[in-house]
């Protein structure tokens, strides 16, 4: 005798609140300020990368922690090619109302502080480097990394100038050679940089760094002057969080592009085929990550409306016959949104923030290829007759089984049908069907006696 199936379990309410609790809990630690040490620890934190708005979150963040918790000094171990203007300056602003000494060291060696990274170097309130890197080459540069023409340029040099200088003579370094390194790409390496007075040290690791700027005072904004206490200050190291890595991957005009591309090629896919899940959920996410990944991007909402706008004309070409003049329409709007999608940024030396044009282009080709075959493909569905239901009745032949008078029943397919003639039929008489309404057949007498398609 077979056991009777059991009941399905039910989860426990204590159970569900206890996973709710851990996800919120991960959340907040992926989220939150970090991890803490002591009063007077050193704060270590690792910039290797562009600078770019996931660097200045983080260093935001990093900073705001070490304040809170009332730490000795932050060092930043700084490895950048450049980036852009727009987080340069906001890491710049950080430093300088910053509640802690901050010490800026360019580690490792083979590092380099290029462009952007001259400024946060320039700021901060003691500057470090390790032998074997180098510092300067500040020119700006266009978003693409080309050079700036014309009057365009002049403002943006002279610009960048005054604010190194200012940002020098407030530090007390060398401003003239500040300058030049804007206005001639000037660079120096580590020695040179010392002698220069560029910088404060040259250590040949952190532990030395912070045993040779022990004791040394610093003012802070607020005018503290504080001494620090560095050497055999317990160190607490800091990374970005789990947000920030997953910023830093997607945190790319490319993959933002893309991400919005197959999102909405994913959902128009779920549109014209309803039930297929699997594109649908895979839109939904992938257009959340692109839109995510733009809140970092300085972006241009022109080129993020022309994009939208490309989506829909594809989507319209699928019900509105223009003999592809909105599919036409949709490439060029992808084309001049992509372009303009991050066009006019500012930047230094090493930031890439433009959208790659050959993926840009094969993209949009790509997708009007897309577009193109679906369209033709639904058009040539339609065009074909039906294959199942009643509607492939039409024109076949039956039998009366009653008299047609006008309505009684014929036989068609090996089933009975209600029919409805256009004149009267007697039983036995061979019809053709010519219409359908409802459940109901539409027939007529046919002309010529031949042998039905049905079974008699």
């Amino acid at each position: 005798m077979m056991k009777p199936p059991l009941p399905p379990r039910r989860r426990s309410p204590r159970l569900a609140l206890l996973q709710v609790l851990l996800v919120l809990a991960l959340v907040a630690s992926a989220c939150g300020g970090g991890p803490g040490g002591p009063p007077g620890a050193v704060y270590v934190l690792d910039a290797d990368g562009t600078v770019n708005p996931i660097m200045a979150r983080f260093l935001e963040r990093a900073i705001e922690n070490a304040e809170h918790r009332q730490a000795g000094a932050v060092v930043i171990e700084l490895d950048t090619p450049g980036g852009l203007s727009t987080s340069m300056d906001d890491i710049v602003k950080r430093i300088l109302s910053a509640k802690v000494p901050v010490i800026v060291y360019v580690w490792p060696p083979g590092g380099h502080a290029a462009s952007a990274g001259t400024f946060i170097v320039m700021a901060s309130h003691v500057a470090a480097m390790a032998p074997g890197t180098s510092i300067g080459a500040a020119t700006p540069v266009a978003a693409g990394g080309e050079d700036i023409k014309g009057t365009l340029a002049d403002k943006a040099t002279n610009d960048a100038a005054a604010r190194i200088r200012d940002i020098a003579e407030l530090r007390g370094r060398n401003a003239a050679w500040a300058e030049k390194a804007v206005r001639r790409a000037a660079s120096a390496s580590s020695a040179q940089a010392l002698k220069l007075g560029v910088v404060d040290f040259v250590a040949p690791d952190l532990p030395a760094l912070l045993r040779e700027v022990d004791g040394l005072q610093v003012t802070l904004q607020d005018g503290r002057e504080v001494t620090l206490g560095t050497a055999g200050a317990p160190l607490v190291r800091q990374s970005p969080n789990l947000i920030e890595e997953l910023l830093n991957i997607i945190g790319d005009p490319n993959i933002a592009l893309l991400l919005i591309s197959l999102g909405t090629i994913a959902l128009f896919f779920e549109l014209i085929n309803p039930g297929a899940i699997f594109p649908g959920v895979f839109g939904v996410i992938s257009l959340i990550l692109g839109f995510f990944a733009l809140s970092v991007i300085p972006f241009n909402w022109a080129g993020v409306a022309l994009i939208v706008l490309a989506f829909i004309l594809f989507f319209l070409e699928l019900f509105i016959t223009s003999h592809g003049i909105l599919g036409l329409g949709g490439v060029i709007s992808l084309v001049f949104g992509g372009l303009l999608l991050t066009s006019g940024n500012p930047a230094f030396a090493g930031a890439d923030p433009e959208v790659n044009r050959w993926l840009l282009y094969g993209l949009a080709i790509g997708v009007g290829v897309y577009v193109l075959f679906v369209l033709t493909s639904i058009l040539r569905i339609r065009g074909q007759p039906a294959a199942v239901g009643v509607e492939t009745m039409m024109g076949r032949q039956a039998i009366a089984r009653s008299a047609l008078d006008p309505e009684g029943f014929i036989f068609a397919d090996g089933e009975y049908w209600s029919a409805e003639a256009e004149e009267p039929v007697q039983p036995g008489e061979h019809v053709v069907i010519t219409g359908i309404k409802g459940l109901r057949l539409k027939v007529k007498r046919q002309s010529e006696r031949r042998k039905p398609d049905v079974d008699s």
